[in-house]
């Protein structure tokens, strides 16, 4: 794996700028946290509960579980996939329009602006880019749509569909070390650089040839100090709240 010196970088020009010297053709951005400020995941389930998307029964057993993913009791994958399984039953129609109402106003505006260009600039580069997450494909592919990358390219935790409703049957689990192996099953072409901000994306910046962690949370900014790679920080998460 490659690296361009543990640090900082000290604009988002001077990021922008090592990232596209590299001329990667594939690029895969970790989202929440990376390519936007906050979990849109755990901000999508507390705002369509308060909508009445899901029934209350499941509002009551799904913040049950979340109380214990917080206190260590459940797993990243197993919270990951219940927050996108307690849809079961509902017409994927209405679940995407939920979706698209909470991504206008509670993504879009978080996005980190340099990010969005650092993505204009990969495409007009050339580049495949691709959105890895652990928030589901719905809230995911409404979101990213705005940075141009099309839902084939999205790769993020999903439920097969019957005739037009959502299961309870969990597609592939997009989350930690399942980040990479969803990658590498997708890729014909090796993956030229990779973004995240977690250690839940480490496996995914580990698969790339170059990893830039962006806005790490303390954990990550330790394994970059230790990998010798260099890491951006956004302007918005420096004046919004300290490193996650």
């Amino acid at each position: 794996m490659n690296h361009v010196g543990y640090g900082s970088f000290a604009t988002p020009q001077s990021f922008i700028k090592a990232v596209l010297e590299l001329r990667p053709r594939i690029a895969a951005f970790d989202c929440d946290g990376t390519l936007w400020y906050g979990d849109s995941g755990m901000k999508f389930l507390y705002w369509e509960i308060e909508e009445n998307l899901i029934s209350k029964a499941a509002a009551v057993a799904i913040l049950r579980r979340y109380d214990e993913y917080l206190a260590g009791k459940v797993s990243e994958d197993e919270m990951c996939g219940e927050m996108v399984q307690i849809h079961s039953g509902l017409p994927e129609k209405r679940i995407r329009e939920f979706a698209e109402r909470f991504v206008h106003t509670n993504v879009i505006p978080q996005i980190f602006p340099e990010m969005k260009e650092l993505v204009s600039s990969l495409h007009e580069a050339g580049s495949d880019v691709w959105a890895v997450s652990s928030t589901n494909n719905w809230v995911i592919e409404a979101a990213v749509r705005t940075l141009d990358i099309p839902a084939q390219r999205v790769l993020a935790v999903g439920v097969e569909i019957e005739d037009g409703v959502a299961t309870d049957k969990l597609g592939e689990m997009t989350s930690g070390p399942g980040k990479a192996r969803a990658l590498r099953r997708v890729l014909s072409q090796p993956l030229g650089v990779s973004f995240g901000n977690s250690i839940f994306d480490l496996d995914m910046l580990e698969l790339a040839h170059t990893a830039f962690p962006v806005n790490p949370n303390d954990d990550l900014r330790e394994i970059a100090e230790q990998r010798g790679w260099k890491f951006y920080q956004p302007a918005l998460a420096k004046l919004t709240a300290p490193t996650l």
